[in-house]
């Protein structure tokens, strides 16, 4: 239930958006920059992943339903993304995926003891700067978007809980740009 007396009986981040659509566009190509550049070392799975993860870590239900399910639509099994929120090391993802999910968990739990040998275990495993500094966005994205809907009291939409193949495809073919224009929130 949103917190904004506004925003009458349940709502939905497009229900938020309309509301106060201040930074909205440039917010939502901040997301297309970060989780749907194709110049990244990381897939869009794979940044998914991430936005899940710290959404799952943050305990943001609204978040971390979307996140995983656009993790599914890229061909991530639910169960990989569960499992990843429990314990990373026995989940069963790449085993060069996690020093990043390790950097990125850190640094969601607990920022301010971060330090190099997190930042060399991800080079070790074979990343480049490049993707470290993305799953960082990613994060420091996810981090604030959890803030912005949990203060908001921003549910989420039944469609997270059991997406169907329709759902998958829509989120597999969109930008989060054109969700916003399509919901007429930027034009």
């Amino acid at each position: 239930m949103s917190v904004y007396p506004s925003l009458k009986g349940q709502a939905y981040l497009e229900d938020l958006f309309l509301r106060f659509p201040r930074g909205t566009g440039p917010l939502m190509a901040f997301h297309d920059a970060v989780l749907r550049n194709e110049d990244s070392p990381l897939s869009i799975a794979e940044r998914e992943i991430i936005a899940a993860l710290v959404s799952g870590l943050n305990a943001c239900a609204f978040c971390y339903g979307a996140h995983k399910t656009m993790a599914m639509a890229f061909g991530l099994p639910e169960e990989t993304i569960t499992a990843l929120v429990d314990d990373i090391n026995s989940a069963p993802i790449d085993e060069k995926l996690k020093p990043l999910l390790h950097y990125v968990r850190k640094l969601t739990l607990s920022p301010s003891k971060m330090v190099q040998g997190d930042a060399d275990a991800v080079f070790a495993a074979g990343w480049p700067e490049e993707a470290l500094h993305d799953a960082v966005l990613v994060c420091a994205l996810f981090n604030f978007m959890n803030r912005v809907l949990d203060g908001s009291g921003i549910t989420p939409k039944p469609v997270f809980d059991r997406p169907d193949e329709e759902a998958l495809e829509i989120r597999r073919n969109s930008t989060y740009t054109g969700w916003a224009r399509g919901a007429g929130i930027i034009s």
